[in-house]
């Protein structure tokens, strides 16, 4: 059934975003926003669209947490028996998507992609829970499943594997840093004619510039 959607529309208006106001560093700018975002109480601020692409330019995004933050770049974790593992170890490039709507924001990120080390990986499966841990080890990520029961009863193999909560990450199991050659704050504005600032990489410098909306 067609549905028309030319009608649903909102108007932005809550903030402005000028060079003026926002940090020489992206690093800080995304860490000021990011806690704007916690502070206002967004649904799942650390949720990030990330797009991958095959080798032959073959797109994929799906959504994921981010983990890590800080001035080398910006972390998550995964199987690397997935495919956007998969997608990342044979083409490391990717780009991440932040959208806070109910602040009218959006966070856009490229760079080139690096695995994490196996201490920083170690440290942070440390900070998960009992069952997500198990469930890092019980998930074949993206390959097949014959039922839902399948899931289960290796989830309750690796439970009686690691009855307490001395689990390991798993050896195909862990994270990767994106680091940024661009990073774009775009804030809604009226009539459609929104602030974009971007952060540029050249050479060892960040240039700042305002795009078109």
């Amino acid at each position: 059934m067609e549905r028309d959607l030319s009608q649903l529309r909102k108007e932005f208006a809550q903030r402005e975003l000028s060079e003026a106001n926002v940090d020489r560093n992206p690093f800080a700018q995304f860490q000021r926003w990011f806690d704007d975002a916690v502070g206002a109480h967004v649904h799942l601020p650390t949720a990030m669209a990330l797009a991958t692409a095959t080798p032959t330019g073959g797109p994929s995004v799906r959504m994921v947490l981010l983990k890590g933050m800080d001035n080398r770049g910006f972390v998550f974790f995964t199987n690397f028996e997935s495919q956007k593992a998969d997608d990342l170890t044979k083409n490391p490039n990717a780009s991440l998507l932040f959208h806070w709507g109910e602040m009218e924001r959006q966070v856009r990120i490229d760079g080139s992609v690096e695995r994490t080390t196996r201490e920083e990986t170690e440290q942070y499966f440390k900070t998960r829970p009992y069952e997500s841990q198990l469930s890092a080890w019980a998930s074949k990520q993206s390959t097949i499943l014959p039922s839902r029961s399948e899931l289960e009863k290796r989830f309750e193999e690796v439970r009686v594997r690691y009855p307490f909560d001395e689990v390991p990450p798993p050896p195909f199991w862990g994270g990767f840093r994106v680091i940024p050659i661009m990073v774009e704050f775009w804030q809604g504005r009226e009539n459609r004619l929104h602030d974009r600032i971007r952060y540029r990489k050249e050479v060892e410098q960040w240039v700042i510039e305002r795009l078109a909306p």
